[in-house]
């Protein structure tokens, strides 16, 4: 029987005053023109298919003509914020194809997708309840990831930008398969790296429909990356199995490709390149980082039951005893950071001796 790794329901977390300020002093807290509950005024919807005439669990939603009108307008508006200075000139341009709402998952979000008429390029924007958790996992995102992320928060309303990709399980699906034997080689390396940052950051469920694959042409081949696209499980379950993507069946034909592709002394070379490289990430945005993780230990994203069963997973995994002395995840999450820091730096002296 598999193992269950998962709870069946994530509480959504208030930000906090502390949070707040941290979000307005780094400009992520802005005055937005609409809310999260007023996308849910919507009067009808259908269900949205794919391409293979399959559900998608996204449904498309229609408002009363009185209502329209002005939420179009406030989601023009605030795509102008989130995407420039909230300058307006451009909203004459810019037309709403469609809102989707999502039934799945913890979040329920809102896709809008959003084209500009003179072109007809498009882009999306998500409209999600704000939760502190997921918040945090933005930004740690945003500062321990080779990526960068653009969202705002108001109130209980979060805007995220569109993190453009193939869907992993998609790309498992009907990518993988086809790929050259040197494509999958790479491809496992990516999957070694991304699932050592997820373990190291704390952030989980990182199931195979929870990340993307982006394919970046060079002059002579392809290079895949893997970047996480749901922050809904920032250091909230207490099984240390659920920081690493490598143990969900939704990853299994990664796993085989890795044990296929890789040998044990290159899976750990890859993995201490990002230790290594977060340590960098870490000591580069030492004052921003800090500060949000001072944050995060005086705040409550998780269940006490949760923070003992981590904190003593990390323990046995790393013995270090300042895991048992944690009473937060922010806690947790600052001892294992100082734990990849603290060794990155021995390393490195211990070389500079030598030498």
């Amino acid at each position: 029987m598999e193992e269950k790794l998962m709870s069946n329901k994530k509480p959504t977390y208030p930000i906090s005053d502390r949070l707040e300020a941290y979000l307005k002093e780094c400009n992520r807290k802005i005055k937005i023109p609409v809310f999260y509950d007023d996308l849910l005024r919507f009067s009808g919807s259908i269900v949205v298919y794919d391409a293979h005439d399959e559900d998608t669990l996204w449904v498309r939603v229609y408002y009363e003509e009185h209502e329209r009108t002005e939420m179009e307008l406030s989601l023009k508006k605030v795509y102008t914020i989130l995407h420039s200075d909230g300058n307006e000139d451009a909203i004459e341009f810019l037309n709403i194809d469609a809102i989707d709402y999502c039934t799945f998952g913890n979040s329920k979000p809102f896709r809008i997708k959003i084209r500009n008429i003179l072109n007809d390029n498009y882009t999306y924007i998500y409209v999600k309840k704000a939760d502190a958790s997921r918040i945090y996992g933005l930004e740690l995102e945003h500062m321990f990831s080779p990526n960068r992320i653009n969202f705002l928060v108001y109130k209980n309303t979060l805007i995220e930008e569109h993190i453009a990709g193939i869907p992993g399980d998609v790309f498992i699906k009907d990518f993988l398969p086809d790929l050259s034997e040197r494509a999958k080689s790479q491809i496992a390396k990516e999957f070694v790296k991304f699932n050592e940052r997820c373990q190291m950051r704390l952030l989980g469920d990182m199931r195979s429909y929870n990340y993307v694959i982006i394919p970046t042409h060079d002059f002579d081949h392809v290079e895949y990356k893997i970047r996480a696209i749901d922050f809904d499980q920032q250091c909230y379950e207490g099984k240390l199995k659920v920081y690493q993507p490598q143990f969900f069946k939704e990853n299994l034909a990664m796993v085989e490709l890795v044990m296929q592709k890789l040998h044990s002394s290159s899976i750990e070379q890859y993995k201490k390149e990002e230790r290594s490289i977060l340590a960098k990430r870490l000591l580069n945005s030492k004052s921003r980082s800090n500060i949000l993780i001072d944050c995060m230990c005086k705040d409550k994203i998780s269940t006490q039951e949760n923070i003992r069963e981590l904190r003593e997973f990390l323990y046995n995994f790393t013995l270090d005893l300042k895991f048992r002395r944690c009473d937060t995840m922010g806690d947790i999450l600052k001892v294992a950071l100082d734990f990849v820091r603290r060794n990155y730096e021995n390393v490195n002296m211990k070389r500079l001796l030598e030498g």
